[in-house]
């Protein structure tokens, strides 16, 4: 989502066999890119215009980030009805305002370390750091895109070292279990064609992506327990209709009762 500053052009007719709504970029790039590299050329042979989307009312205004299995990152905006490429080599996005000016914001947090803050002598007396992550101090802890932005670089930047994908997978949710967003009143909600009922969170989903293993994983508001789509293992040519189904068959979390005498063991 990139309101306020996503901008696509208006539908000419005359264009009509390389115009595209903003929500059939993904499904085009999937289907037609291999590399990043490949969506660089792809990009610009298509004009993304103006479509309403019946269920909001209005146009949807998006930006991508792009990465392929090597590990090259680009994220896309559309400015002033144009793709603006930049070069991702920290592999974080957020929502408004633009990429460049969120690795500008950057700059205002050069002091965020993972290393506590050193313990200070003023005249007779020692002060020393209270508990653990006083090198973190000033990390901005709210829910604004560019808040966010400035965590994602400090976790991503702070992340344990991993050797195969499961254990990154791991490393990838704890990290992103710091940005599920708090559903609020519903009386504060700006969108009115948001309806809130049966919402557990303003955050609907967490996804994460095996690359190099081609399994996409994710846990739902719902249902926390992870669930994964082996697309590695899909025979592309056999799938000739689009098929989808729910995130969640149950919306319920799914609890293993530890209760002494009711955990039932497996030999």
């Amino acid at each position: 989502d990139h309101p306020d500053f996503a901008e696509y052009v208006d539908y000419d007719s005359t264009m009509a066999e390389k115009s595209m709504a903003p929500t059939d970029v993904v499904q085009y790039l999937l289907s037609t890119c291999a590399t990043v590299d490949d969506v660089r050329e792809a990009i610009d042979q298509i004009l993304v215009v103006n479509v309403v989307e019946p269920v909001i009312g209005k146009t949807a205004l998006y930006h991508l980030m792009v990465s392929d299995p090597s590990g090259e990152q680009i994220v896309i905006e559309w400015l002033q009805g144009k793709p603006k490429i930049f070069d991702a080599e920290l592999g974080i996005i957020t929502n408004a305002p633009t990429y460049d000016w969120h690795i500008n914001n950057l700059r205002n947090y050069v002091n965020i370390s993972p290393v506590a803050c050193p313990d200070r002598n003023i005249g007779s007396i020692n002060f020393s750091p209270l508990g653990f992550g006083s090198g973190m101090i000033g990390l901005p802890g709210d829910f604004t895109p560019p808040s966010r932005f400035i965590r994602a670089f400090a976790f991503s930047q702070t992340a344990r070292a991993t050797t195969d994908g499961p254990e990154t997978i791991y490393e990838l949710f704890r990290i992103l279990d710091n940005f599920n967003v708090p559903l609020g009143p519903p009386e504060e909600s700006e969108d009115e064609y948001i309806n809130t009922s049966g919402m557990r969170s303003a955050t609907l989903w967490t996804t994460a992506y095996d690359l190099t293993n081609k399994v996409i994983y994710y846990h739902t508001q719902h249902n926390r327990q992870v669930r994964k789509i082996d697309v590695g293992s899909l025979d592309f040519e056999t799938i000739r209709d689009m098929q989808a189904s729910p995130l969640d068959i149950v919306k319920e979390q799914n609890i293993e009762d530890r209760t002494p005498g009711k955990l039932k063991v497996s030999s």
